[in-house]
This record gives structure tokens, sequence and C-alpha cells, in this order.
């Protein structure tokens, strides 16, 4: 019997090392990835119809039953996602593209079970072009719940952009040229027929920047934007109405390893004319009034906000794991805001996720919304119970080593 293992286990070892020999001559080609999601819940309260399966504070009413009854079921699979990305290596080195869309319509598909592009990126080196993730915003903050939309005062924005980064890795330092665009809050002067020509431009791009310092704790990013905002009335009345103004913002976030189980997620954000940016903003530039002047009565103004993230992630063990948390994003409306505007949004969740099997999730999630008027006094509401089943699928092809 000795014999035979002696003479077994060097033909095992040898067949080891030729395997991993094998192995390390092949290299990664293409990703296809993806999850198949499915929602049900009961909105205890009412919200805008378009966003039945989310909580957004943004969408919830502005005065009484301003969206019909309370208490509500929904069923939902458009979370549902695809992605595939490439790896192709050129003389300049190794060319990754991603491509990724879901079944989330927002827009002139909100409310719809549509495709929605997330992703169309493609990286060369420290260089990279496509739709992506802002360096303004940090992905790694949003926490481990099955509510679609996210924190209301995080930074999350997908936009076209070129990007440059001189340090990769866990440490990572990254500048972009993003795609510029705002919206803009007409307030209480929304009707005026000296607003109706008054039209957006965009000369110059979004400038933003990330650095991340990465450790054994976790790590610590800081990001910031500055883009230039402008307006032009092309009226040709006795007002004129044009104006510009710099919009600018810090977003200073982390993840900190609390022992071997639980990571805290948090960031903190603040600056004027970037809520579209943000999860929830309504308006970059709000109307400031300007008594006594008969030639432009009204001036733009860049709305400041301060938005915050606090969530930890805890595995009570390899199946079950739980997050919680709180949110908020906090408008400086100008005095020519409508009394209902929306001014503050509130964002909190706390959930128990269970994996019996490799692929599959399903999870139960208490989620909670609030919506704050300007100044009428009035606010709303939002408790929902949903219920999640995730299924998971991905496969790698690999080729040849060249």
């Amino acid at each position: 019997m000795r014999k035979k293992i002696a003479l077994v286990l060097p033909v095992l070892l040898l067949y080891g090392l030729i395997g991993y020999a094998q192995d390390e001559t092949k290299e990664k080609s293409l990703e296809i990835y993806g999850f198949v999601m499915t929602d049900l819940g009961y909105n205890f309260n009412q919200i805008q119809a378009d966003w039945f399966d989310v909580v957004r504070p943004t969408k919830l009413p502005s005065f009484k039953n301003q969206y019909g009854t309370d208490g509500n079921a929904y069923f939902s699979v458009r979370q549902t996602r695809l992605g595939v990305k490439g790896y192709t290596q050129t003389p300049l080195g190794l060319l990754k593209t991603h491509f990724e869309f879901e079944m989330f319509g927002t827009g002139v598909d909100a409310g719809q079970t549509t495709i929605r592009l997330r992703h169309a990126y493609g990286e060369l080196g420290k260089f990279g072009a496509g739709q992506y993730w802002s360096p303004f915003m940090d992905i790694d903050v949003f926490p481990n719940t099955v509510e679609y939309w996210g924190p209301s005062g995080m930074v999350f924005f997908r936009n076209v952009q070129i990007r440059y980064m001189p340090i990769q890795g866990d440490s990572r330092l990254t500048i972009a040229l993003e795609r510029p665009g705002a919206s803009a809050d007409q307030g209480e002067y929304a009707g005026r027929i000296e607003l109706a020509d008054v039209k957006a431009r965009f000369k110059l791009p979004d400038l933003s920047a990330e650095y991340r310092y990465a450790g054994k704790f976790g790590y610590v990013e800081l990001a910031g934007i500055l883009r230039k905002i402008e307006w032009v009335d092309q009226n040709t009345d006795q007002y004129d109405l044009s104006g510009d103004a710099l919009g600018w913002g810090l977003n200073l976030s982390t993840n900190l390893n609390l022992g071997k189980s639980s990571i805290f997620r948090g960031s903190l954000v603040y600056g004027e004319g970037i809520q579209n940016y943000m999860n929830e903003g309504p308006a970059d530039i709000g109307i400031k009034k300007n008594p006594g002047n008969t030639t432009t009565p009204v001036e733009g103004k860049a709305i400041p906000l301060t938005g915050i993230v606090a969530f930890v992630d805890h595995n009570w063990n390899k199946k079950f794991s739980t997050s919680i948390g709180y949110s908020s994003v906090d408008m400086d409306n100008t005095d020519g805001s409508t009394a209902s505007a929306f001014k503050k949004g509130q964002y909190a969740i706390v959930n128990l996720l269970c994996t019996p099997a490799p692929n599959f999730m399903f999870g139960a999630e208490l989620q909670y919304g609030k919506r704050d008027n300007f100044t009428d006094g009035f606010s709303s509401d939002i408790t929902k119970i949903q219920f999640s089943f995730k299924y998971n699928f991905a496969h790698t092809f690999y080729r040849d080593k060249n």
C-alpha cells in the first residue's frame, strides 16, 4: 500500500503542475454576467406612480393625497441586469471594454420595464472614455440593500466622460472631463412668459477628480467637481434674464472595516449647483429675487446642498447579512422658490438577506423615506416592506496567450 501511495503522489503532483502551467497559458477574453431580480412589496403610503418600486423623497407628495391612495401592493422585475466585459491585448497594453444595461426605465421611459444603458466604456492603460461612474461619486458607499434607487444624500451619476488615471489600484487618482448638463428650478416664476425663452448653454465640460487612499483599515476618498452653468435670455422684451453660475462640490467618502464581519459605508458631500450629480436633487439653479431692478427682476443662483450617507453592512455568518443606515439631502432653497418646493429628503433602511446557495439571494427589507417642503410646513413620508429574489449568472471565456 505504501509503495502504491509513493507512486501515485508524484503523478498527482506532476498533473497539478501541468494543469497550473496550462492555466498560466490562458487569459480572460470575455465575461458575460448579470442577474434576474424580482421585487414584491407593499407601499403603506403613496408615491408618484412611475416610482412605485423605489424610495425617492423627491417623488413623494408635495400636498395631501397628490398621488392618490395609500396602501398598494407592487411587483417588479426592473432591476434585472445584463453586462459584458471584454479584454483585448494590443500593442499599447490591455484594452478593457464594459457594456451593461438593465430594465429600469427612467426619463421618457419612467415607470416602464425597458432597456436602460448603464455603462458603455473603454479603457486602455491610464486613459478611459465612455459612459461610466463619475469620479465625483463613490459607488462603494452604496450599501448592501435591495431597494433600487439608493441613499438620497449620495452622489450617484453615470456620465459620458474622458478620464486620465495616473495612479491605479486600491489607491488611485482619477481626473475627468464630463458631459455638462443641469436642471433649472424656475420656482414661483415658472409660468411667467419672460422665462419662456431662457435657454441653458454649456461652453465647457465639467471637471471632476478623485483621490483614494486604501489600507488594511479600508479606504478614505476625497472627490471634487467644478462646472460652469450659463443661461441665455433669447427673448426680445425689456428684460434681460441671462446669467451664469459656478457649480462646485466636495465629496468625502469612506469604507471602514469594523472587525471581520462589518463595514461602515459613509459619505459627506457639500456644494452648489451639483444636484444632477446627486441621487436626489431636483434643480441645480434657483431663482433669486432682485427687487428694484427693472431690467433684471430675478437672477439665477446655484442652489447649495448637503448630503450625508451612513450605513453599516454586517455579516451574521456565511449565509445571513444585514444592512442598516440613514441618508439625507438638504437644499438651501432660494427666495424665489415656491413654498411647496423640495427642501429636504430623508431615507432609512434595515434588512435581513439570505444567501442559501451560490448565486441565489432572497431577503426582506423595511424602507422609509420622507419629504419636507420649503416654507409651507407640509411634509410627507413613505414606509414600505419589500421582498426580493435575486439569481446571479456569469461565465468567463479564456483564450491562449500570444
